[in-house]
């Protein structure tokens, strides 16, 4: 059995397909990790959606800001942003129950046997990472339950930007969705910033680093993968704290890795791919 593990699709599905293919995945001795973000910007969230779901359990996902912002724009709470190309799950046929599907992953994964986490978009320098898993549950409890509704509800907002213990109710909750589905940089003490979405080298502000490069018990201890920072084009000058999303909907590449033996597969957008048969 292989495990492979894919950064942010949004939607991509011909590009995850060919991913797939590249590495012949089988679904009835591998598994496929996927790091948030399965739907959003690209052509084909519904085929992804489905596809996902329909792998059972060779499939282990996490939930990333635009899954969530869907799910709130289901029930009311949100608008669908003008990029967003997700009207047709609305009135597929299905929608009720990818939805609910969805609505059950959680936020973090550790993989029992290789031991690495996946989140979509980090873990607070605040925490250690177990604390990272035991706080996700919370949220992942209330998702489950009969009161979700309320929690999306309450989900926006970018405060408060520093965890203390006693934070209660929806910004004890909206704190924790913030770090691990939209974070990208923060302040020495661990406070959170939602301004800047630069690369490190384009970051201007010597007060801000990124979550990882932040001193604290956060990493060190156990493998992270992420996405959600297609800036970073998978770079983070760390071994074990490993960026996947290349910017696939952006017109640049979808990446995967192999854990078993480390190896990258990538291949690039089939926008570029579009642009390049129009140019000839």
């Amino acid at each position: 059995m292989a495990t492979y593990i894919v950064g942010d699709i949004q939607g991509c599905f011909p590009e995850l397909q060919s991913l797939l293919e590249l590495v012949n995945f089988n679904a009835q001795r591998d598994e496929l990790w996927l790091a948030g973000d399965l739907v959003a910007r690209g052509p084909q969230s519904l085929e992804t959606l489905r596809f996902v779901k329909n792998l059972g359990e060779s499939a282990k996902i996490v939930l990333g800001n635009h899954d969530l912002h869907l799910l709130a724009v289901s029930l009311g709470y949100a608008k669908q942003k003008k990029k967003d190309l997700t009207a047709e799950i609305f009135s597929a046929p299905d929608c009720e129950e990818i939805l609910g599907w969805l609505r059950q992953q959680p936020l973090i994964r550790k993989h029992p046997e290789h031991g690495f986490i996946m989140v979509h978009a980090g873990i607070s320098p605040q925490w250690t990472p177990d604390q990272a898993i035991e706080l996700a549950q919370e949220v992942h409890q209330v998702l489950a339950s009969p009161q979700y509704s309320d929690f999306f509800a309450n989900m926006y907002g970018n405060h408060p930007t520093y965890w203390t213990p006693d934070l209660t109710g929806f910004e004890r909750l909206r704190f924790i969705v913030n770090v691990l589905t939209r974070m990208r940089y923060c302040y020495q003490d661990g406070s959170l910033d939602f301004a800047n979405k630069q690369p490190p080298l384009g970051n201007t502000n010597e007060a801000l680093q990124p979550w990882f490069d932040v001193a604290g018990k956060h990493v060190g201890s156990v493998p992270i993968l992420f996405g959600h920072w297609a800036a970073l084009m998978g770079k983070t000058a760390r071994k074990d704290v490993i960026g996947l999303d290349t910017g696939c909907v952006w017109g640049n590449r979808l990446t995967m890795l192999r854990w078993d033996d480390q190896q990258f597969f990538s291949l690039p957008s089939m926008k570029v791919a579009d642009a390049h048969i129009a140019n000839l």
